[in-house]
């Protein structure tokens, strides 16, 4: 567990101490704020039915921006120390091949758990800063807090085994964000071919944007839970045999 622990914190302050980390964290500030003002110009324009949190997250804004967060916070972590060569250093020294996997993953999926809390911020200032009821419930909110969550755990898993799979961290990136777009355009196939055909119902429980329609309205399903954490660790399972077979090849 120390081992572990050193170097979550080390591949942790390689978010912190760098530039980049806080460049990744205010442009995803900046893209949320945009989606936010979006979602509040359709209200403004014409009432409708659903709550502002719910129309945040289904704007074309808020899928361009969320899902390119996940190649830039894991493309370097594999990609770049096998670039380098200090991969190989890592992989020599007396560490088990899990704990160098399960450092990364929890490193970066707490940066992206702080990259959400500017987010969160802004739906909690809305009440104090226009002295009027926040147009969305209590369920709606940590719905959505939820499912940001649950997708970030499965998204940064297929990010890390993006960056193993290369040395490259373009490839890494361009590998990673064509693996959720894939996944992303799946929810879409019953809509393009309708419900008619066989495994209709699997899309749909495959669809992201089903499972946040669900969640921003406060609706928890628990099919969407077990999937993410499911997949999740099948892919951290894959990262791990990946790198293990890198490791004792060398």
């Amino acid at each position: 567990m120390r081992i572990l622990l050193n170097l979550y914190r080390k591949e942790l302050k390689g978010y912190f101490y760098s530039l980049f980390g806080w460049v990744v964290m205010a442009f995803v500030a900046v893209m949320q704020g945009v989606s936010l003002s979006t979602a509040m110009k359709g209200l403004a324009d014409a009432p409708v039915a659903q709550s502002l949190i719910y129309i945040t997250f289904h704007t074309p804004v808020f899928w361009f921006y969320f899902l390119f967060i996940f190649p830039l916070v894991t493309m370097r972590l594999f990609a770049e120390e096998e670039r380098s060569g200090t991969l190989e250093t890592l992989l020599t020294a007396p560490v088990r091949t899990w704990q160098v996997v399960l450092s990364k993953y929890l490193a970066a999926f707490t940066f992206y758990l702080v990259v959400l809390i500017p987010g969160a911020i802004h739906f909690s200032l809305f009440p104090m800063l226009t002295d009027i009821p926040a147009p969305f419930s209590q369920g709606s909110f940590w719905g959505a807090q939820a499912i940001l969550v649950l997708m970030g755990a499965f998204f940064i898993a297929v990010g890390l085994l993006g960056s193993a799979l290369t040395s490259s961290q373009i490839v890494a990136g361009i590998i990673t964000i064509g693996l959720l777009v894939l996944h992303y355009f799946l929810g879409y196939v019953p809509v393009i071919w309708g419900d008619s055909f066989s495994a209709a119902g699997l899309f749909k429980y495959l669809s992201s944007q089903q499972h946040l329609a669900d969640f921003t309205t406060g609706l928890i399903n628990s099919q969407a839970i077990c999937f993410y954490l499911l997949s999740a660790v099948f892919t951290l399972f894959l990262t791990h045999h990946l790198v293990d077979f890198r490791r004792w090849r060398k």
